[in-house]
């Protein structure tokens, strides 16, 4: 295990000790189960998602241009003045 330090606000703090007294764990004990509960369902639902998301347009459009990989760039630049004009 890894040792770290966080900065919690008063009310976190409280909230903090009320939970572990409740559940008869440390404190350590309660972040590490609300960081796995977290990452576990919060971040990879919100991970998946989006990589499925840009996956999901791979292909889909075509430009109609056959150099487009080598000048991106000058597309691009040529675009955005186009739409501040």
């Amino acid at each position: 295990m890894k040792r770290t330090q966080i900065q919690l606000t008063n009310k976190q703090y409280k909230l903090l000790k009320e939970l572990s007294a409740e559940k008869d764990i440390s404190m350590a004990e309660v972040i590490r189960e609300a960081f796995s509960f977290y990452s576990s369902s919060t971040f990879t639902i919100v991970r998946d998602a989006m990589i499925r998301d840009a996956l999901s347009i791979i292909g889909k459009y075509n430009s109609g241009k056959k150099d487009i990989s080598k000048r991106h760039d000058e597309y691009l630049e040529k675009a955005f003045k186009e739409e501040g004009q």
